[in-house]
């Protein structure tokens, strides 16, 4: 059998599919953004707010009750041309696998409140909203779950944990690690790490200490995925003391958000083996 068969296999069966897709249906590593936002997918079960603003709220997606919810925090540069529903394949087929998933809204950089520390405080704000969340849902087991700049906020948040609940796993998909080094960059993603922050790394030192996931000891419990072909968040972004990392050599940087590809497997198996763990 051919590897793509055995990797759709293991979709299958996570899904809880009878059969794997044909091996035509497996999307080609490197997927674009616009192919992201084709996707089909099932709608929130519930919509709940963590603050009183109309960008505080997250998309709530019901699953199984013995399974770790996954706080999943969207990416986007930090920018607010880049909302949350860019993410709503990615919740609603992590919730088909079983997990319940806040898929959370905050402000960003060109909202009133967003960027630095705006942005970070909206995060810290809704894990302090759990409790909110229905009884249906696992709140005693959380799994943060960021991708790109999503990864750099849950990053933060892993680290400045103060719930109660146990956050069992931090998840940075494409994730940014390396806030200074990162915003010293030219594409157009880099380029807004700035504009998040107020200024440059050498004009706001102290800002960017508090921002940067490399300046806030050792990370347990924490796994980074990174793909190879990633153009927009560096190969080189995928380290952080204490983290494990696993890298796919083919993978773009929206692989990880699109249920169709290798690297979104890879994220399936990986929370079930903390869901298993838990058992």
């Amino acid at each position: 059998m051919k590897p793509v068969c055995l990797l759709w296999l293991l979709i299958a069966a996570t899904l809880g599919h009878a059969k794997a897709p044909k091996e035509r249906d497996f999307v080609a590593p490197n997927v674009a953004f616009s192919d992201v936002m084709k996707l089909p997918f099932r709608a929130a079960d519930e919509k709940i707010s963590y603050g009183d603003e109309a960008l505080q709220f997250g998309w709530l997606w019901l699953g199984q009750a013995n399974k770790p919810l996954v706080i999943l925090i969207h990416g986007g540069c930090w920018l607010n041309a880049f909302g949350v529903d860019h993410a709503k394949p990615m919740a609603s087929a992590l919730s088909d696998a079983g997990y319940a998933v806040w898929a959370l809204e905050y402000r960003r950089t060109g909202d009133e409140g967003g960027g630095w520390p705006g942005s970070f405080v909206d995060i810290q704000s809704a894990l302090s909203s759990i409790h909110q969340l229905p009884d249906a849902v696992n709140r005693d087991q959380l799994i943060l779950l960021g991708h790109s700049a999503g990864g750099h906020l849950a990053l933060l948040a892993h680290q400045q944990n103060k719930l109660k609940q146990g956050i069992v796993q931090t998840i940075g998909l494409a994730a940014i690690t390396d806030l200074p080094q990162y915003a010293q960059g030219q594409n157009s993603c880099q380029t807004a790490g700035p504009k998040f922050m107020g200024g440059m790394p050498e004009e706001l030192p102290e800002a960017y200490q508090a921002a940067d996931p490399q300046q806030h000891g050792l990370y347990s419990n924490t796994l980074l995925l990174h793909g190879q072909a990633d153009v927009i968040v560096p190969e080189k972004q995928a380290k952080l003391a204490g983290a494990t990392t696993m890298k796919l050599s083919t993978a773009g940087h929206f692989d990880w958000i699109h249920p169709g590809s290798e690297a979104f497997a890879l994220l399936l198996k990986q929370l079930q083996i903390v869901a298993d763990s838990l058992k």
